[in-house]
C-alpha cells in the first residue's frame, strides 16, 4: 500500500474488506474483557507524591486502552465497522457476566477449597455489571459519534483534537451513568463521594487518552498507509442500531 490513503466516503468504507480490521476488533474486545475481568477485581494502591497512599481500581490502568483502540477504529474504518466492534463488545460482556454468574453458582466439588477465592474475584453484583455494560455501551457510540463527526469538520487534520476530545466527552458519559447507577444510594456510598469518585475517574481515563496520543498517532499512520483508505464519515446513518448498506458485494 502506498503512504497517501485514498479519501473514501463512510458508506464506501462500510462495504470494505480491510487487512487488519479482525486484528483491531480481537485486541478491542480482548483489552475489554481482560480489564473487566482481571483490573475490575482489585483494589490497589499507590504512594503519589504530596498526596500520599492512593487506592484505586485495577482495572482502570488498562480498561482506557479499550477507548483508544476506539478512537483508531472510528478514525481508520469509519463509524460503521466501530459500531460493530461496540456491538460485539457488548455482546462479549451480557456473555462473559452470564458465564461468571453460572460458573460461580455451580456446586462445588468437596476436595476442592477455592470456592470462597473464586467468588471473591468472579462473584458479581448484578447492579455494577448492569451499570458496566450499559455505561460502555453508551460511552462507546458518544465516543466514536464524536470522533467521526469531529473528523468531517476538521477535514481530517488535528488528530489529537478528535482523539482527546472524543473521549472527554465519551468517558464523561461513561463516568456519568456507571457510577450513579452502580453506587448511588448504595450503603457507605454519599451523592458527593458518587461525584467526586466518577469526576475523578473521568479525569484519570481522560489523562490516559493524552499520554497516549503518540502511541496513537503511530498506530493510526501505520494502519492508514497498509489499508490504502481514510474514511470520512459525511454520509453515514449514526444510529447504534443501523445496518451499513452492501457495497461492492460485501456486508458491513
Amino acid at each position: 500500500m502506498g503512504q497517501n490513503p485514498q479519501a473514501i466516503t463512510g458508506q464506501e468504507g462500510a462495504g470494505r474488506q480491510f487487512r487488519y480490521f479482525d486484528l483491531v476488533m480481537a485486541a478491542f474486545v480482548a483489552i475489554l474483557l481482560l480489564s473487566n475481568v482481571i483490573g475490575a477485581g482489585k483494589v490497589a494502591v499507590m504512594d503519589i507524591p504530596v498526596l500520599g497512599l492512593w487506592a484505586f481500581g485495577a482495572g482502570i490502568l488498562f480498561f482506557p486502552v479499550s477507548y483508544v483502540i476506539g478512537d483508531i477504529l472510528t478514525e481508520v474504518y469509519g463509524y460503521a465497522h466501530a459500531r460493530r466492534c461496540i456491538w460485539t463488545g457488548f455482546a462479549a460482556l451480557i456473555f462473559m457476566a452470564f458465564m461468571a454468574t453460572v460458573v460461580v453458582a455451580l456446586p462445588p466439588a468437596e476436595n476442592w477449597g477455592g470456592q470462597d477465592a473464586y467468588e471473591q474475584v468472579f462473584g458479581q453484583v448484578p447492579r455494577i455489571v448492569m451499570a458496566s455494560i450499559i455505561a460502555f455501551w453508551a460511552g462507546e457510540f458518544v465516543n466514536s459519534y464524536v470522533l467521526a463527526r469531529m473528523k468531517v469538520w476538521t477535514k481530517g487534520r488535528y488528530l489529537w483534537t478528535r482523539t482527546i476530545g472524543s473521549t472527554v466527552v465519551g468517558q464523561g458519559v461513561d463516568s456519568a451513568l456507571f457510577y450513579p447507577i452502580a453506587f448511588l444510594g448504595a450503603a457507605g456510598w454519599t451523592t458527593d463521594l458518587v461525584i467526586t469518585v466518577a469526576l475523578t475517574q473521568w479525569g484519570l481515563k481522560t489523562a490516559w487518552e493524552v499520554l497516549l496520543t503518540p502511541v496513537t498517532y503511530k498506530v493510526v499512520g501505520f494502519l492508514k498507509a497498509r489499508e490504502g483508505v481514510d474514511v470520512f464519515d459525511t454520509d453515514t446513518d449514526f444510529s447504534p442500531f443501523a445496518r451499513a448498506e452492501r457495497v461492492d458485494g460485501a456486508g458491513a
